[in-house]
């Protein structure tokens, strides 16, 4: 059974509504990311949960027990926030405390549940600094160490690392998912970063519009998107799209040149769509083969990836993603041509932008 279960959960604040008929569950100890652009609703589906907003219908369900007549700190929730929202008048240790003071505990429990999550985030030696005194890294870790000092069954991140620097950004990415797992609590994840999101779920939901378009793991939201919308989410560079028609032999139409990619595209045939491909998925090469023909216009060093941009004969562009260590990277005005492998080409409704099966990988 699940330990968190939203069913057909909506939220309206006058004539707006944000969240529309959402429905969700999360298992003991899953850590699902809730993924989105600004003003999806994220941290309002958080609030929900907390018991800080209440539904305009709909069930919110923790440990199968209806949450309906349950007030916040009966929740049995830990949330940490974006902007920290500390005490400022308690020191660190206080901030930490804060949730088992109000649980009551005896001081030794409190002074050992302080220690234990201070250290597991090594911020124990800044336990006696106002928060004034911390740096935002120190804050942000001070506020999960509250979050996660009362070991809850239920933990509600909302954009922890959005306002810290982007050396600890991503040093927080490597030590949460191992962090999160040792609290053994189910967790809640908010964040507008593709790249946190599939560091961290095991499952992502990706929310727009009000509604959940996509709910699985990040690798197959990364390699099966069911929308357009959700492909462009994910990937940087960013997929590349062209609206084209399919051919009855199953071809399309790229750059005034009809290309072979996938025999069981004629599924489609006749039907207009949008082919979508991700740069690494695009092979470059020098040669007269029955590629795309293309002009290199400019070559960019990514660390482990470098990018190229592309230009067909009719005037599209494309980005291609190759491993920096490939010794076959073609210099910027190269002569090129262009193929595209299954495993990262995809085919989208043009009237829905929902995905087509025939020909997706």
């Amino acid at each position: 059974m699940p330990h968190l279960e939203l069913t057909a959960v909506s939220k309206s604040f006058k004539t707006n509504k944000v969240l529309d008929d959402i429905s969700l569950s999360a298992d003991a100890g899953e850590i699902v990311v809730i993924f989105g652009p600004s003003g999806t609703g994220k941290t309002v589906l958080l609030r929900l949960i907390a018991g800080v907003e209440e539904p305009s219908s709909g069930k919110i369900r923790i440990d199968n027990q209806d949450m309906a007549d349950v007030a916040p700190e009966h929740r049995d929730v830990g949330m940490a926030f974006q902007n920290f929202a500390l005490f400022p008048h308690l020191n660190a240790f206080e901030n930490i405390a804060s949730p088992l003071r109000a649980r009551a505990q005896g001081e030794p429990q409190v002074k050992d549940g302080v220690a234990r999550v201070a250290k597991l985030l090594k911020i124990d030696h800044v336990l006696g600094h106002a928060p004034r005194e911390l740096s935002n890294g120190q804050k942000q870790r001070t506020a999960l160490a509250r979050a996660l000092a009362s070991s809850p069954k239920l933990l509600l991140l909302d954009d922890p690392l959005r306002n810290v620097d982007a050396k600890l950004r991503f040093e927080m990415r490597l030590e949460l998912p191992r962090l999160l797992r040792q609290a053994k609590s189910t967790v809640l994840y908010v964040t507008q970063d593709y790249k946190e999101a599939m560091a961290l779920a095991d499952r992502i939901a990706v929310l727009a519009d009000g509604k959940f378009v996509q709910v699985a793991t990040p690798e197959d939201i990364y390699r099966k998107p069911a929308t357009l919308s959700v492909a462009r989410l994910f990937g940087d560079p960013t997929i590349n799209l062209a609206e084209t028609t399919i051919g009855d032999d199953g071809s399309i139409a790229l750059a005034g040149e009809r290309l072979a990619v996938d025999p069981s595209y004629e599924a489609w045939a006749g039907r207009k769509v949008i082919f979508g491909v991700r740069p690494e998925a695009i092979t470059v090469r020098q040669g007269n083969g029955t590629g795309l023909k293309a002009q290199v216009m400019a070559v960019t060093p990514l660390n482990e990836r470098t990018v190229l941009l592309l230009q067909t004969a009719a005037g599209a562009e494309l980005l291609a993603s190759l491993p920096s260590s490939s010794t076959a990277i073609p210099k910027a005005e190269t002569r090129v041509e262009v193929t595209f492998s299954l495993n990262g080409a995809h085919l989208f409704d043009h009237e829905t932008g929902e995905a087509l099966t025939g020909g997706s990988a």
